[in-house]
This record gives structure tokens, sequence and C-alpha cells, in this order.
């Protein structure tokens, strides 16, 4: 059964075009997702979709006795509502035998209230308020009495999310909904949405959601769509044998725009009639070829500054906010390559911490040494302030107008900007022209370009797409420096860490070695109920996992005063000998696989592969502390 049908859709902002004439359908029991580059028009494409922008040519149709629910990036909300009254204002037969109800009850209307009590019975409507409830407590709004107008941006994001949701439409059209969420939250949507039996389009880059949820990708490119019936791992195989053809397409097309570039120039300015429809056939060849094989890949390797012995030490650091406690006698050496996630609900505080980090927000109590060689690159999650009557390479020429690469060359900043996708056109437009995407790419870039040491990126997945995803995730996995992640992207943060801190709520900081998946099926094998720790004493690490409090970090036991280094043994003669030959072969092993890696394969050799490389890089981390401790003693 047919839901809806796009035909000869056609849409323009100012000289660009986005798509033009472009066929769409969706049929019951689907659920498609759209992906694309930032810029491309996913989100125009959705909205014209949903009814909320007309195109400029074209029909959207729409089934007559079906629902449609329509979650914008933007939701615009009534700021004089509760976040109950906002929920509860969508449009079904059950929210309305509910507001009936309510209106009856206070209206002391006792036949008006018969006949709303039928129509709740008759709909099954009586338990609804509870699964609400329980929706916005999964979502992370647990507060229905408070007032639109107070929440954040992301509180907004989901309200509008649950309002979608608890209609229980025939058509769900989101527009990236993870965005805002928590990992938990994003888990809780994956199950609804899997378990529902509704009708899906949503536009994505998480991609584990992707793989999850939807059983069909349509990618727009180039103003076209390309469909594919299978998941996102089935899409990337599929659309890598696309490339491949195109690839293949369009040398034959330079092969034949050469010859004919050979005859254009022997030709006599006076041409006959007879000629003149190989000349438009070569003008429409050399269109052909110049909007086909561009790069689409980033080469972040920018040089980064040298990084010293100390690089950050956190000792007994607290924070509080009126009665919550965000952090109790918080503990942390960073080491020099470290690679770690930072997870745990919305507002349990995780900004809050790499602002304290960065210097921008005071600790309560407790103390950060910052090494003299470290220099951080912080991205925000909230946008920075640029201009939005500046030019695009203004922007970034400020910063520097030559950058140096790792291998000592030199890039301009027109290049540079090139290899974040920005062509020569786009530098030229102003910031107010950029989409949200786009800006933040280039708020990438003004981070990169500094020459940081110690990356703390506070949820770099928004708004980026997955080409961009692909290629600052290959950048990161060979950055020589720290790097401290919050993301809601679980397949973002298991590429690239080597360990987690998990705030658990209280102040308490868990401090897990493995990434976010490796954490997660640790923690879902745990019982429900653990014993609490008593105050003072140190926990007994789990698996790996440790809670950090005031005795040290992660179960690391400091040295008492008076304490004396001991020689070693011959056996850890031995061991400290033979360490330095096996950290050498696994740093050899990981450069193999990261070239592997950077050659692409198929979706199972890339996961492989790059569970391979945090393997690696836990083993190199272990045995390079394991040989630091025993040249300690030597």
């Amino acid at each position: 059964m047919n839901y809806l049908s796009a035909e000869n859709l056609t849409k323009t902002y100012g000289d660009r075009t986005l798509f033009r004439n472009v066929n769409f359908g969706i049929n019951r029991g689907d659920k498609i997702a759209i992906v694309g580059a930032n810029g491309s028009g996913k989100t125009s494409l959705l909205s014209i979709l949903a009814g909320a922008v007309p195109p400029d040519e074209g029909l959207v149709s729409v089934r007559k006795d079906i629902s449609v629910g329509y979650l914008d990036q933007q939701p615009d909300l009534n700021e004089a509502l509760t976040v109950m009254e906002e929920v509860l204002s969508g449009e079904s037969a059950q929210l309305e035998a509910v507001r009936n109800y309510e209106k009856a009850l206070v209206s002391e209307d006792h036949a008006a209230l018969e006949r709303a009590m039928a129509q709740m019975e008759k709909l099954e409507a009586w338990d609804y308020e509870s699964q609400l409830r329980q929706m916005l407590g999964e979502l992370g709004i647990h507060d229905v009495d408070q007032s639109v107008s107070t929440l954040s941006g992301g509180q907004r994001k989901r309200v509008a999310l649950a309002r979608v949701l608890i209609q229980n439409p025939d058509l769900i059209i989101l527009d990236e909904p993870t965005n805002h969420l928590d990992l938990e939250a994003i888990e809780y949507l994956e199950n609804y949405l899997n378990t529902n039996n509704g009708t899906l389009l949503m536009v994505s880059h998480d991609r584990y959601f992707l793989d999850s949820v939807c059983n069909q990708i349509v990618e727009l490119d180039g103003g076209q769509l390309f469909g594919y019936k299978g998941n996102y791992a089935y899409f990337l195989e599929k659309k890598a044998e696309r490339q491949e053809m195109q690839a293949s397409e369009l040398e034959k097309d330079r092969n034949t725009f050469r010859r004919e570039l050979e005859w254009m120039r022997r030709q006599p300015k006076a041409r006959g009639t007879k000629a003149k429809y190989r000349e438009d056939a070569f003008g429409e060849l050399q269109e052909k070829i110049s909007g086909k094989g561009k790069a689409d890949g980033l080469e972040l390797n920018l040089r980064t500054a040298r990084l010293g012995s100390k690089i950050l030490e956190v000792e007994n650091l607290s924070k509080r906010y009126d009665d919550k406690v965000l952090l109790d006698h918080f503990t942390y050496t960073f080491k020099r390559f470290d690679r770690a996630g930072l997870i745990g609900k919305n507002g349990m505080g995780k900004t809050t911490l790499l602002e304290m980090i960065t210097g921008e927000t005071r600790p309560d109590s407790g103390k950060i040494t910052t090494g003299g060689t470290v220099r951080f690159g912080y991205y925000k999650q909230s946008e920075i302030s640029i201009p939005e009557n500046q030019r695009v390479i203004d922007v970034v020429q400020e910063v520097a107008e030559v950058m140096k690469l790792a291998s000592g060359e030199t890039v301009t900043a027109s290049q540079l900007l090139h290899h974040f996708l920005f062509d020569r056109q786009k530098q030229y437009d102003y910031v107010a022209k950029l989409s949200g995407g786009e800006k933040r790419r280039l708020q990438l870039l003004l981070v990169l370009v500094q020459n940081p040491n110690f990356l703390i990126l506070d949820e770099p997945t928004n708004d980026l797409d997955i080409t961009t995803l692909n290629v600052l995730e290959e950048f990161l996995l060979n950055f020589p420096g720290c790097v401290l992640i919050v993301t809601h992207d679980r397949y973002f943060m298991d590429r690239l860490v080597d360990h987690v801190f998990v705030m658990e709520g209280e102040g308490q900081v868990r401090d897990y070695p493995g990434n976010y998946t490796d954490y997660r099926e640790w923690r879902d094998k745990q019982p429900k109920k653990q014993a609490t720790t008593q105050p003072g004493k140190k926990t007994t690490p789990v698996n790996g996992g440790a809670v950090t409090n005031q005795n040290g970090s992660a179960g690391v036991t400091p040295l008492k005063a008076g304490d004396t280094k001991k020689k070693l043994s011959y056996k850890e003669q031995r061991e400290y000998e033979s360490l330095e030959g096996e950290i050498e072969a696994l740093e050899q092993r990981k450069t193999e696989v990261t070239e592997l890696l950077n050659g692409g394969g198929h979706h199972e050799q890339l996961t492989a592969w790059a569970n391979e490389i945090g393997s690696l890089d836990a083993q190199i981390s272990a045995k390079s502390d394991r040989w630091l401790e025993l040249a300690e003693h030597i």
C-alpha cells in the first residue's frame, strides 16, 4: 500500500539547485533513511515530503486515510504550555479523548463526563498518560510540569520527539532524531522504532542506528536519488559498486572528451550547421565530466605540536550545582596518546567536566595541572560565533593563511578548505548561506588548524555528514596526541577510544578499559543491585572497571611516603628487555592494519580492522605503561 509519492520535485535556493525532477515513494512498512553530504538538500527534501515546505516544481501526494507525524530539526513549540500540555497537543483520537476527559472533569458536566469516559474506554486511552510519562522519562524529560519556555534546545527536541511518537502515526518522518539524545535514549528510540509496526522516513548520520532500524537507504547525491533495499551495511557495499561503475564511465567520457577537444581545435571558426550537433554534444560532455570525480575525502594530516611527558593531572576534582553533585573527588592522570570517551546521561556534567579541564569553569575543589607543552583544541557542542556577513575563506585566513602538514609541506587556506569539501564557489559564500552541517565542518577546521595536541571534542558528530565523519575518524585514529570525546554516536566512539569514563551519578566516575560496546556488554551482565562502596575505601576493579575516588584513579595505588624502589628480579629484567620488541611489533601491525583500513573494503572487513586497531592500541598502551613501570627500577 502506497503511503506517499512524489513526482518531479525541484528545489533551488538562489542560483543553486539542490535537486531537479526527482521521484520518490514510500509504502506501508518501509523504514527508509535519506543520507547524503551536508548541504546536498536532505532536510529540504524531507520538509517537502512532510508538507512543511512547498517544492518549486513537482507534486507530493499522501494517502488520505493515514496520519503523519513530523519531527523538524528546529521544532516549533508553544512557549505558554507545560511539557505535558505540549505533548498532549498532538493530533490523534486517543489524545483527543484524554483532552475531552480532562475538560469534562473540570466542567463537572456529568453527561459530558460519561461520554468522555466511554470514549476513553473504547480507545483504550486510560493508561495513555502513564505511557507518555514513561516515554518522556526514557528520553530524559522528568519534570512534565516544567514550562516549555525554560527548556534547552536539546530538551525541546526530545519533547517534540515524544509529541510525535505518542500519536503513533501511520507514517513517522524524523529529521536527525538522535541529535541531543544521550546514548541510553538513543537505544530506547532504536528499540521503539524496531518494535513499532509503523512506517518510517528519516534523515540520520548515526550509522549503528541506520544499520539497526532501516530496511532501505536512499542517497541524495548530485541532485539525484539512489535507492538501496537493505540496511546501512548493504548500502555501503552497493554504493562502492556504483562508484566503481561511475569511475569506469568517467574514464570513457574523458577519453571521448580528449578526442572531441582535438576535433574542436582543428575546426575553422566558421563551421557549417552540419557539425552543430557535435558542438552541442561536446558542451554536454564537458559539463558531464566536470561534475564527476570530485574528491570526497578529506586529508586531515595537519601538523600537531609536540607533546611532552607531562600531560594533564586531575586530582580530587569536585563540582556541584545547588543539591546536584556532578563530581566528587575525581582523580585521573592522562598519559601520552590517551584516547578516552566520556559517557553519561544528559545533565550528568559531561560538558562541565570538559570546561573545567580547559579552564572555562572553575571546580569547587581539587586541582588540575596541565603540562607545559599541552595545546588544547576544544570543539564545542554549541556553534562558535562567526559573523554571518563574513566569507568562508576570510574566516580561515584570519587564523592562518598557510598551514603545515605532517609531511612538512604547506597548504593555503583555499587548498585546505577544498579538502574540507568547500569548493571554490562555496569558499567565497557568506557564512549565512552555509547549512548547519557546513558550519560545523568549518568550526572543526578552525579547531584543527591551530595545531592542538590534546583534542577535546564535545558532540563532534552532530550535523556532520557520514563522509566527513569517516575521514574525521581516520584522522583521529592517527592523531599523535590525546583525545577526549563526548558523543552519542556509538560507532564513532567504538572506533576511537581505548577506555571510557562513565558518569554514574552522585559525582562518581567509572574508568572502564574498552570502548562503549565493551562497557555496555559488561554492564548488562551485572546484577541490577550492586553493593555500595564504603566511603574512603578503594573499589576493586570488576573485569577491568573501577570507580575513581579520593584514593586514586582506576584502582591504581599510589606509592606511600617513605616507600623505596625495589630492584628488578631476573624475571622482571627479562620482561623489561622483551617489552620493547613486543611494542615495536604491535606498532608495526597497527600500521599495516591502518593501511588496509584506508584502502577500503566490505563493511565487515572495515569493522574487524577498526576493532583490531582498538585492541592493538590497548595492548600498546598497557605494555608501554608496564615498560615505564619497570624502567623506574633500573
